[in-house]
């Protein structure tokens, strides 16, 4: 069985981790830790999930994570299967909020470094002139030590500190309610999730992944998610339309029942109702968009 490479914690004697990622795929396990975390996809695609949001990610996806903010980069299925020949590569940054002693919250010159810490911790996709200019220095960061990485460290914050294309990810008014005990459970049903949804799943099937039960379960999953099961559940069918409307030769109504959902008029209804058009005027604009 394929591996995930998995990620370590930062020893003592660091300031910081940097890591060149190359995998069958990224680490499939929802999780969340104390490190701030700066991510670039350079090969692979699938859903990537952060707080309360979700979104498909491809290559130069790319995100800063406040600590303690669940996240999960999840490839889509064909990474998973058994004579896949795919691969995922990325770059990842770790660094604790003391990195740097107490100068980043006690000197005027830190003052936006400051500012962008706090601003992360809604989770920050980084778009633009900004995403272009941050990788070559994330690729060279993996490959520098001493005095040197540090530098190259600062370099990259300092650039994201100045930047008006770094996008909150999460709700304002977004807050991680999951325990660290938790952590198993969300990860059972983010897994049986994103391999079930194109068939239909019961409440009660995904509740017995928690040993709950449905009702306990429906609690449970609002409270940490922000949101009901059913409409998560959605969301990830929706996010799945999406991909196949830009990627797929496939008719509206193949994608339908390829996402899971029974019927084209319920497939038509939730897609405009999350993303304020059809799936057929989605997939004009996204093709015009490309002409």
């Amino acid at each position: 069985m394929k591996q995930a490479l998995q990620k370590s914690r930062i020893p003592e004697n660091k300031a910081f981790i940097v890591k060149e990622l190359i995998a069958p795929y990224f680490d499939k396990n929802w999780h969340f830790h104390q490190e701030y975390q700066l991510f670039l996809v350079l090969e692979g695609k699938g859903t990537r999930f952060i707080g309360d949001q979700m979104k498909p990610f491809r290559e130069f996806d790319m995100v800063f994570t406040g600590p303690n903010l669940p996240h999960l980069w999840r490839n889509d299925q064909m990474y998973f299967e058994k004579e896949s020949q795919l691969k995922t590569h990325g770059i990842v940054i770790y660094f604790n909020e003391g990195f740097l002693g107490d100068a980043i919250y006690t000197k005027e010159e830190f003052e936006t470094v400051k500012i962008l810490l706090e601003k992360s911790l809604r989770g920050l996709e980084i778009l633009g002139k900004t995403n272009l200019k941050l990788r070559p220095m994330m690729q060279e960061l993996a490959h520098l030590s001493g005095i040197e990485s540090i530098l190259k460290l600062l370099q990259i914050l300092q650039v994201l500190s100045e930047s008006e294309e770094c996008q909150p990810i999460t709700h304002a008014g977004y807050t991680n309610n999951n325990k660290e005990s938790e952590k198993d459970r969300m990860r059972k049903v983010y897994e049986y999730v994103m391999e079930n949804f194109r068939q239909k799943i019961l409440l009660e099937e995904v509740a017995a992944l928690g040993n709950m039960t449905e009702s306990a379960f429906s609690r449970y999953f609002t409270s940490r998610m922000n949101k009901p099961f059913s409409e998560f559940l959605s969301d990830v069918r929706i996010s799945h339309a999406c991909k196949l409307l830009h990627e797929a030769d496939l008719n509206i109504s193949e994608i339908c029942y390829e996402c899971g959902f029974n019927t084209l008029s319920n497939f038509n209804k939730q897609f405009k109702d999350r993303m304020g058009v059809t799936p057929l005027v989605y997939k004009k604009d996204y093709q015009r968009t490309f002409e």
